[in-house]
This record gives C-alpha cells, sequence and structure tokens, in this order.
C-alpha cells in the first residue's frame, strides 16, 4: 500500500483535532450548563424561602393590624354608647325644665291677671273718691290746681323772686369765674418772647481787612449789593460786624446769608454778588418752607395744602406790631386748641383757624382787599375746611361769628396780642410808611424794582433800560418825587434815587 501524501495527512490531522476541540468544548459546556441550572435552583429556592418569610411577616403584620382596628372600633363604640346616654339624660333633664318652665310660665301668667284686677279695681276706687271729693269741694281739678298756684304766688313771691335772683347771680358769678380761670390757664401755659432787634441784622467778620474788599474799588461792591438786595449795609457803625438794615424782613435774611457766602468765600466782586444773592434767596426759600412746616407740626395742624404751608411760612419773616406773625399765629393756635378743648367745641378746627388767620398779611401789599378777604380768597384756592375759613374769617369782627371756633379764634387773637409786651405800634407804623413808600414806586411803568432803605429816607428804584431811555428815566425820578410829596407824610427830605443800567452778555466759544 502506498503512503499517503502529506496534505490529505495534515487535513486528516485537522480533522480529526477539530473533532476531539468540539467534543472536548461540547462536554464543558454540558458542564456549564449543568453548574448553571444548579445555581439557578438554587436561587430559586432562596427565593421561594424568601417569599414564604415576606408572606408570613406579612400576614403577621395584616392580624396584627386587623387586631389593632377592631380594639379601636371598640373603643370608638364605647364612646358613641357614653355620648347617647349623657344625649339621653341631657334630654330627660332639659324634658324636667320645660316642665317647670311651663308651671313657672302659667304661674306668672295667673299673677299678672290678678294684678289687672286690682289695678282695675284700684282705679275704679280713685275715680269714685275723686267723684265724692268733687262733690264735697265743689271744684274741678284745674280750678283746685290754680288756687293753689295763686295762694302760693300771694304768699311766697318774695321768696321766690329771691331764690331766682340768688340762682341767677350765683351761676353768673360761676361762670364768669369759669371763663377766668379758663383764659388765666390757656394764658399763663403759653408765651412768646418778642424779636429784640427786628430792624437790622449784624454779619460778623473776621478781621477789619475784609471791610475794603466788601466796600470794593471806590464803593463798586457795596452799591453793586445793596442795589441787588435792596437792603443799606452800614459798615463802619459797629466794630466788628456789618449791619444790614431793611424793614423787610426776606430781604434782610437773603442779604444776610449772602454776606456771610461771600466772606466765607473771600471772591467778592459785583459778578459774584449777584450770583450769591440768588443762591441765598433759595435757601430762604427753603428755610419758609421748613418754618411753615414746622409751625403746623408744632400746632398740630394736618391736611394744608404744602403751596399754603410754604406761603404759613412766610409769616416767619413778618411782625405786626413789633410782634413775629408767625409766632403770633403758632401761640394762638395753642391758645385756641386749650379753650375748645375746656368749652367742648372742635379743637382741630380752632388750632387751624387760628394758625392761618393772618396768612393774608403775606400777599396784603399785592392784592386788593384787607388781609382777612386776602386770606378767605388763599384759603378757597387751596380747598380748605369751610370750617376752618369760618373759624378764622371773623377774628376782626368784619364777619359775623357763625361757629363756636370763630369766638375762641378772636379770643385768643385778643389774648396774645394783648398781653404786656407783645407788640409795638410805632414799628408797624413805621413798616407801613416804607411799604407804601415802595409801592409809589412799583405802581409806575417801566419800573423792575423799588427799595427803600436808609430808615425810609431814601428809595432806589430799577429800571428796565429797554422800556426808558435817559430822558424818560429822569422824567420818572421827578414822577416819583411828585408822588411821594402828594401821597405821603413824612418828616425832612427822601431822595429818589433811579438807576437804569444796560448789560450786554455774550459768549465765546
Amino acid at each position: 500500500m502506498s503512503p499517503l501524501p502529506t496534505e490529505l495527512t495534515v487535513a486528516l490531522a485537522l480533522l480529526v483535532g477539530g473533532g476531539i476541540g468540539y467534543y472536548v468544548r461540547y462536554l464543558y459546556a454540558l458542564s456549564k450548563k449543568r453548574s448553571i441550572e444548579h445555581t439557578v435552583k438554587e436561587i430559586e429556592l432562596k427565593a421561594e424561602e424568601k417569599a414564604i418569610a415576606v408572606v408570613e411577616k406579612a400576614e403577621a403584620k395584616a392580624e396584627a393590624l386587623v387586631a389593632e382596628a377592631k380594639a379601636e372600633r371598640k373603643e370608638r363604640e364605647l364612646e358613641l354608647k357614653h355620648k347617647d346616654e349623657r344625649l339621653e339624660k341631657r334630654e330627660e333633664l332639659l324634658d324636667t325644665r320645660q316642665i317647670d318652665l311651663d308651671s313657672q310660665t302659667e304661674n306668672v301668667r295667673n299673677k299678672i291677671d290678678e294684678v289687672k284686677m286690682l289695678k282695675q279695681k284700684l282705679d275704679e276706687r280713685a275715680h269714685t273718691l275723686e267723684q265724692r271729693l268733687h262733690e264735697v269741694a265743689g271744684l274741678t281739678p284745674e280750678t283746685a290746681y290754680e288756687h293753689i298756684v295763686r295762694r302760693v304766688s300771694q304768699t311766697r313771691e318774695q321768696d321766690i323772686v329771691s331764690r331766682i335772683q340768688k340762682l341767677e347771680l350765683l351761676g353768673e358769678e360761676q361762670f364768669t369765674e369759669r371763663a377766668r380761670n379758663l383764659l388765666l390757664t390757656a394764658i399763663h401755659r403759653v408765651g412768646n418772647s418778642l424779636p429784640t432787634n427786628i430792624m437790622t441784622a449784624a454779619v460778623e467778620i473776621p478781621s477789619d481787612d475784609i471791610k475794603g474788599k466788601i466796600i470794593g474799588k471806590e464803593g463798586r461792591n457795596v452799591r453793586a449789593f445793596e442795589r441787588i438786595t435792596g437792603v443799606e449795609v452800614l459798615v463802619d457803625d459797629t466794630p466788628g460786624y456789618i449791619v444790614l438794615s431793611s424793614f423787610d424782613p426776606i430781604r434782610r435774611e437773603i442779604a444776610r446769608v449772602a454776606l456771610e457766602a461771600l466772606i466765607k468765600d473771600g471772591r467778592i466782586q459785583p459778578a459774584k454778588i449777584e450770583e450769591t444773592v440768588e443762591k441765598a434767596r433759595q435757601d430762604v426759600a427753603k428755610t419758609i418752607k421748613k418754618m411753615g412746616e414746622q409751625a403746623t407740626f408744632e400746632t398740630n395742624v394736618h391736611g394744608l395744602h404744602p403751596e399754603l404751608i410754604t406761603i404759613l411760612g412766610r409769616l416767619y419773616f413778618r411782625s405786626s406790631y413789633g410782634q413775629n406773625v408767625l409766632a403770633h399765629s403758632v401761640e394762638m393756635a395753642h391758645l385756641a386748641g386749650m379753650i375748645a378743648a375746656e368749652v367742648g367745641a372742635d379743637p382741630a378746627i380752632a388750632r387751624a383757624g387760628a394758625l392761618v388767620h393772618d396768612i393774608g398779611k403775606v400777599a396784603s401789599h399785592d392784592i386788593e382787599g384787607t388781609h382777612v378777604e386776602i386770606g378767605i380768597r388763599l384759603l378757597k384756592k387751596y380747598d380748605v375746611d369751610e370750617r376752618i375759613i369760618l373759624a378764622m374769617r371773623a377774628h376782626h369782627e368784619e364777619y359775623p361769628y357763625e361757629t363756636p371756633e370763630s369766638i375762641i379764634v378772636q379770643v385768643a387773637d385778643a389774648i396774645s396780642g394783648a398781653r404786656p409786651g407783645a407788640r409795638r405800634d410805632s414799628v408797624e407804623n413805621y413798616i407801613k410808611r416804607l411799604t407804601e413808600l415802595e409801592a409809589i414806586a412799583q405802581n409806575l411803568q417801566g419800573v423792575e424794582k423799588a427799595f427803600a432803605i436808609a430808615a425810609g429816607r431814601e428809595i432806589r428804584v430799577m429800571v428796565n433800560p429797554e422800556s426808558l431811555n435817559e430822558i424818560e428815566t429822569r422824567e420818572l425820578a421827578r414822577t416819583i418825587a411828585s408822588n411821594i410829596q402828594n401821597q405821603l407824610r413824612y418828616p425832612g427830605e427822601i431822595k429818589v434815587h433811579v438807576i437804569r443800567e444796560t448789560r450786554v452778555i455774550s459768549y465765546a466759544r
């Protein structure tokens, strides 16, 4: 037999090797399968055991819950049973009370019927007695009453008259004493001091060297300051101070604030003066608003319009017969509130009426009419309560007293103005004369501003250069002087100083 070729031998070998490998793999797979099946069976057994344990635990828990529910149900049933028993007892008690109440009601009705019968018998008895009395006396009840009154009047007339007079006198004395005590209490609880200086303001300077800057070259600065502010500057009267003199306190305050700012800044020249004075006007306007708000807060008056409060604050810089008008109004508000509280009137209306009673004095020189009429128009313009207007308008007896508060405001005004040291008549007359002096110039055409200075011995008038030429300016000065001579009475002479200044402004950009 011939030997097999090498390739066939290799192929047979590979075939035999593959078969053996497959058989070995088959045996391994079969062994692995049996191992997995064994593992699965173990897992299944454990799962079954765990499931059995869980079921047993759940059954035990369910049995416990059932037992607990049964116990709770039994407890609820007992509670309901006890409640039913209590309700039954309460119903029995109510039934018993109802029976008692019905019995008592029946007894009361029987007693009422008995009382009615007794009253009827008494009325019949009284009527019988009255008829017998009439038959015996021969008089009717009306005739008997008149007879008794007549006899008492005749026998006791003097005693009755004396008693009535005594009661009237006692009542009058009590009312008079009560009113006196009320007013004295109000006066003692309120008091204001009078400002010692109401015509000038002194500005302290750090050294006398600053006076030269304030005066300026040939008096240029001081003249510009006086022209812009309308206030007379007295440089050499008081060492260490510069005195500002003006009858208008608002101008004087603006000038004081401006001068203090200029001294602090150190740069004093006409342009700077004008800028500083304008800023001072704004600062004084803030002060006016603040004083108005402070007055309303102090007097507990609320609900006024903000513009009206600002107008009220301007009274801080006005005086009446030497008495600060705002301080006078605040004092009046306190007095009126106290009196109103004592007599049973409305303290809020009385305080508000007293606080705004002189508000018309702010514009009394610009609007026709008395300050009372101007004040009424201002209050109506800002929708002030009509009761406040009625309270304030009768304080000078120009209008009738229509409410108790109007009488109280008039009394408070009299108390505040009449107490010793409250007022100085000469100051009021002086200010009135200076105001009239300015008004004569301001009413003429072409006049921008007019300031009375030097205690009324000089008036400075600024005119619009575009409205008047040089010749018309001279004619205006003569007209003002003539009007002053014809309309005012004054000692000595008054210098009329008319200023026509042309300013040209241009900008380099």
